[in-house]
């Protein structure tokens, strides 16, 4: 399984150049997603009222802040990180020296992806590097489960459910997996890493709106 899962990274992975990098250093981020938070909240408002809206905000907070503590639990970080003390942690693609032909270990791999291609040449290691990761994406050990995942699933799942619009479904999906896919781009996670925290995503958003749909207000009168 772990060699089918390497194969597809490395068919995924590849350097789009300065461009593609900062490109998906951006979809991989948080800031250019605002808009679509004020959207989400706009369309609950319209369809549920503020007491609707508050609640579903309470809930889409929730949601996301345990997707991102369930997939810490596997990375040993977060509040629950010392949850699974015997459990050991996957290395990001970035850090994994099997992909790069390297005998070394994933820290020493660590080391040589943060050091400039003057100091590279310095420390005898001229050959390119099959995983392509931009310098800012450098950051990080463990890649499993991808918190990028939980928490854009558990968002868009709940999200979905509740504005119930076919073209806003479709909109999710698509920022889904352009946001999967960026983590790819960057060397942060191989696809399984992004099946795992999706299941974990689904889980807790599936429960928020459950919870949702138990105690939010009706929804209201077409004028």
């Amino acid at each position: 399984m772990n060699q089918l899962d390497e194969r597809l990274f490395l068919a995924l992975n590849f350097d789009g150049g300065p461009v593609w990098d900062r490109i998906m250093l951006t979809l991989s981020g948080t800031t250019m997603w605002i808009p679509l938070y004020i959207l989400i909240l706009w369309l609950v408002w319209r369809r549920s009222g503020w007491r609707g809206m508050l609640l579903f905000l309470v809930l889409m907070v929730a949601a996301v802040v345990l997707a991102d503590m369930v997939a810490g639990i596997f990375k040993h970080n977060g509040l629950l990180g010392d949850l699974l003390p015997d459990f050991e942690p996957r290395w990001r693609p970035m850090f994994t020296p099997s992909l790069e032909g390297l005998d070394i270990s994933p820290d020493s791999l660590n080391l040589l992806r943060r050091l400039s291609p003057e100091e590279l040449e310095a420390a005898g290691y001229t050959a390119s590097w099959r995983v392509h990761v931009p310098p800012e994406a450098v950051s990080g050990y463990y890649g499993s489960v991808s918190a990028h995942a939980a928490t854009i699933v558990a968002l868009s799942l709940f999200a979905a459910r509740v504005i119930r619009r076919r073209w806003f479904s479709g909109l999710m999906i698509c920022c889904t997996l352009v946001v999967c896919y960026s983590r790819i781009y960057l060397g942060k996670h191989f696809p399984m890493d992004l099946v795992w925290g999706a299941l974990v995503g689904a889980v807790l958003g599936w429960a928020a709106w459950a919870v949702y749909r138990r105690f939010a207000p009706q929804k209201k009168a077409a004028k």
